[in-house]
């Protein structure tokens, strides 16, 4: 049987142009913002707020996907809206301009993503699921990969030339929207019984959710809670007198650590069990987020940033493998799509109490906070007594 398919194959190669776009942009926003002028407090609330419009679209949208039995036009839509975000920071630097920015831009998140994963998860059945989310992650990385090298050589031959980068940006923007075109969707029911659902009715899944489905959520809830944005870790080097070539280049090396293991550690994930495999991703985060509060050196940051991507490589797409074994097939855009509208409030108080916390505390506060949680959070997945993704048959 052949694992990876054609539409696994497209959407994968969409995903890294896209991601390829954003991450040219990602690790330099921070820097640049606070060359203009903006604190971290600032930062924190605008990677919450974004990442929330994200969370909050993702459930609406991952719904309608459902309701009308209709997957691509949500990923060719939504990957257009990302594409388009991009130039717009070339033009003002204003904060509310810089909003509208990033929240188009996660608006496209929030409209392909339900239905992308469902489409992915239809290409898949139970013992390849792990290894289909792994490869789709870890080609999305690659892109991550590629993107800040772009934005690294730019800033080497012209420095300080950022709204320049944002145009360049809108390139490979465009080739994911014409790879979307090559897209065939497979034919669905659209599901009429369900109604059209409200914007804020993503708790509405909840209610009629199987408990294990409640379980993991919850688990992974207070996980999002302390997960802020990636921009902190930048700002961390950055605190610590890191030159700006370093700081993406250490990025770069995260990256590429999470494409280069994505894939493997899905067909771990498909051999030990999601649990296990999730479990050992959050213990990195501990040890990451720990280290990151005192390291001082550019090897103990190396190291930390090759586990930080091997728990992204542990997290990500199996988190995501793990929601879709535990509901049925034809609920997977709506119960992705609803954990995500929680977790995008999570990630807004995530990221803003980060920054207030750095502003107040200070740096090694932060981030000792939130290794402690996570310590909770693998005490909690550990005293369960089932594995939560093997309490309902296998989907499919």
């Amino acid at each position: 049987m052949k694992i990876i398919t054609r539409t696994v194959w497209i959407l994968s190669l969409v995903s890294l142009f896209t991601d390829m776009a954003s991450e040219m942009l990602y690790p330099v926003m921070p820097l640049f913002l606070q060359q203009i002028g903006y604190s971290a407090l600032f930062i924190g609330i605008l990677e919450g707020f974004a990442e929330a419009i994200a969370g909050l679209t993702k459930s609406y949208f991952g719904k309608q996907s459902d309701r009308l039995g209709k997957r691509l036009p949500f990923v060719q839509l939504g990957y257009g809206l990302s594409t388009i975000s991009k130039p717009m920071l070339a033009i003002f630097i204003y904060p509310w301009w810089i909003f509208l920015s990033r929240t188009i831009d996660r608006l496209g998140k929030g409209l392909r993503t339900g239905a992308r994963d469902a489409m992915l998860s239809d290409e898949s059945v139970p013992a390849t699921r792990g290894r289909i989310f792994g490869f789709h992650r870890s080609m999305d990385t690659m892109g991550a990969v590629l993107g800040p090298g772009i934005a690294l050589a730019w800033l080497y031959f012209y420095p300080g030339n950022y709204r320049e980068l944002f145009l360049l940006a809108f390139v490979p923007g465009l080739f994911a929207i014409g790879a979307s075109f090559m897209i065939r969707e497979k034919q669905m029911t659209a599901a009429k019984q369900i109604p059209s659902p409200r914007f804020f009715a993503f708790a509405s899944y909840w209610k009629k959710s199987p408990d294990a489905y409640k379980k993991l959520v919850r688990g992974l809830l207070v996980f999002a809670l302390i997960n802020s944005s990636d921009v902190f870790l930048l700002l961390k080097l950055k605190q610590n007198a890191v030159p700006d070539a370093q700081i993406i280049a250490m990025y770069i090396f995260y990256n590429l650590c999470y494409a280069i293991l994505a894939y493997p550690i899905g067909i771990l994930a498909d051999r030990l069990g999601i649990r296990k495999v999730f479990l050992f991703g959050l213990s990195l985060f501990v040890i990451v987020y720990a280290g990151f509060a005192f390291a001082g050196n550019m090897i103990a940051y190396l190291a930390l940033f090759a586990l930080y991507g091997c728990y992204a490589a542990a997290t990500e797409g199996v988190s995501k493998a793990w929601i879709s074994k535990v509901v049925p097939a034809r609920e997977i855009a709506s119960a992705i799509g609803s954990y995500s509208g929680f977790q995008s409030i999570c990630a807004l108080l995530a990221s803003s109490l980060c920054g207030f916390t750095w502003v107040a505390f200070g740096a090694v506060f932060s981030f000792c906070f939130s290794a402690l949680i996570c310590l909770a959070v693998i005490i909690y997945f550990y005293l369960q007594k089932t594995d939560t993704a093997e309490i309902l048959p296998d989907n499919n």
